[in-house]
């Protein structure tokens, strides 16, 4: 597969990776980056990996919960989440997220 250095976000197939997740996925040689839409009351069970996590919230409200403590996030915020960190949230409102792992996320190859 041949990257190229300009694309066009519009190419990006947008796959459902959760009920109500809704994924745009880039992936680097050293990064994965979702581009997520969510809508309200859809959430992800807790969980853990072993990604380093930076989530952005552009839109929305989104509650998530690292390490048993919640927080939720309004536009503009943002969360670093440490490697093999028990983690997970819900949207309050529909959202805009943004999604960044490192190293790539291997099981996201498939969007």
């Amino acid at each position: 597969m041949e990257n190229k250095i300009f694309n066009h976000f519009a190419d990006i197939p947008t796959r459902e990776i959760a009920p109500g997740f809704f994924s745009k996925l880039i992936h680097t040689q050293n990064n994965t980056i979702n581009f997520i839409e969510v809508k309200a009351g859809c959430s992800l069970q807790l969980h853990q990996h072993v990604h380093e996590q930076s989530s952005f919230v552009i839109e929305g409200q989104f509650e998530l919960t690292i390490a048993g403590v919640p927080q939720v996030l309004d536009s503009g915020m943002y969360a670093l989440i440490p490697q093999n960190v028990i983690h997970g949230g819900r949207a309050i409102t529909d959202c805009k997220l943004i999604d960044v792992f490192s190293p790539v996320r291997e099981d996201y190859r498939f969007v």
